[in-house]
């Protein structure tokens, strides 16, 4: 369908959300923003399948590879273990990890001998003076007695269990490769997040609802609610919610969910008061739709761009006071890499020439937070119609 201006000239008709889709790409700081959200959302999901590491909570500890620098490269001697490591599935993998079938030995050179190799342990000096260690190929490479030859079972542990591991961000003070932890760390930020906002918006869009359109001692008893919520302070609360269901992962997404509610059902309240009053709503009411109908089919719908944009900012504002609550030890426990749990741990380093340590985390937090409130910000320009038309008046 096409509309004139005053002028005369055209203008195409489109739905809301086409429209808005157009006006936010426009806005190139939230359209990064967005894609990079996005890029984050594909590392968490992905999980273990990208990780350099991915034994279950990328802890495959080395403790020779204490706090190393960005850029470390390692020789790596993979000795099997002996005992059966059951091989999962690749959703499992993806999902939870694989424990690794070997025990990593960081060394600095090795030799055979015989049925033996010898191997001078890492110390990562130079030049090295590690002690020098002797390991049974059949050890090294089917971790038990075989019959395979010397010869077979040194080119076997040549090709396979000798290999260069490089840190591309460095070690913690477990010798955890830091890439590997931030990488899962985007999962517990984006979970928390996505859990709160799936929470906060079916409590407040139904409370709000609710007491907006109906009022009355509902309404009364709801913005009392809010107003006790309103005078603790979310952190305080979120902290009381935690210790009352324990300390774990799953506990900090329930407890955070439970106190973003407010802002959702206040704003909905609000916005259901003003919109109940117009006419097509009056329209329904004589038509004889239900109450639920015309709450959630001819209300709801219309204030879908506003409910968007808050849901936005408490995404951010969730992955936020996650990150608190993982600092001050309350939230998820180690050793699942949580970004604020690594923030906390690696804190007296930030006055030594490891400071990256506490860097790295603390910078993926900013930069995840701030792309949420960009776009937030982007969805409220492209959402707001009032401006647009009135252009379209004018023209």
């Amino acid at each position: 369908m096409i509309f004139l201006n005053k002028k005369g000239k055209s203008i195409e008709s489109l739905s809301l959300s086409s429209k808005a889709w157009k006006k936010f790409k426009k806005n190139k700081i939230a359209l990064g923003s967005f894609y990079f959200i996005l890029l984050t959302i594909a590392v968490g999901i992905l999980g273990y399948l990208i990780t350099p590491d991915s034994t279950p909570d990328a802890n495959n500890q080395i403790l020779q590879l204490s706090v190393k620098p960005p850029g470390t490269k390692v020789k790596i001697l993979l000795v099997k273990k002996n005992m059966e490591i059951k091989k999962v599935s690749l959703i499992k993998k993806m999902m939870y990890g694989q424990e690794s079938p070997y025990y990593h030995i960081p060394i600095d050179s090795f030799g055979f001998k015989g049925n033996n190799l010898i191997a001078e342990l890492y110390t990562g000096s130079s030049p090295s003076k590690g002690t020098v260690k002797e390991f049974k190929l059949s050890q090294i490479v089917v971790g038990s007695i075989t019959n395979k030859s010397d010869d077979e079972l040194k080119s076997e542990a040549e090709k396979n269990n000798l290999i260069t591991q490089t840190y591309l961000l460095g070690t913690d003070q477990e010798g955890r490769d830091m890439l590997s932890r931030l990488m899962i760390g985007t999962r517990v930020s984006l979970s928390v997040g996505f859990i709160a906002v799936v929470i906060s918006l079916l409590l407040g869009i139904v409370i709000g609802a609710t007491a907006g359109y109906y009022q009355g001692r509902w309404d009364s008893f709801v913005m009392w609610l809010i107003s006790v919520v309103w005078s603790i302070p979310t952190l305080l609360l979120v902290i009381s919610i935690t210790l009352a269901l324990g300390k774990g992962f799953w506990q900090i997404f329930i407890a955070v969910g439970l106190t973003m509610w407010i802002d959702v059902a206040r704003i909905v309240r609000g916005q259901v008061i003003s919109i109940k009053e117009e006419t097509f709503i009056e329209a329904g009411k004589a038509l004889g739709f239900s109450t639920s109908r015309i709450i959630f089919r001819h209300i709801l719908p219309n204030i879908t761009g506003t409910i968007t944009v808050v849901a936005a900012d408490i995404f951010a504002a969730a992955i936020l006071l996650e990150a608190g609550l993982s600092f001050l030890g309350v939230g998820a426990q180690p050793p699942t890499a949580s970004w604020g749990s690594m923030i906390n741990a690696n804190r007296g380093f930030i006055i030594t020439d490891s400071a990256y340590l506490v860097f790295l985390p603390g910078i993926c937090l900013m930069l995840l937070v701030l792309a949420f409130f960009l776009v937030g910000n982007g969805l409220r320009d492209a959402l707001d119609n009032k401006s647009e038309a009135s252009q379209l008046v004018g023209a």
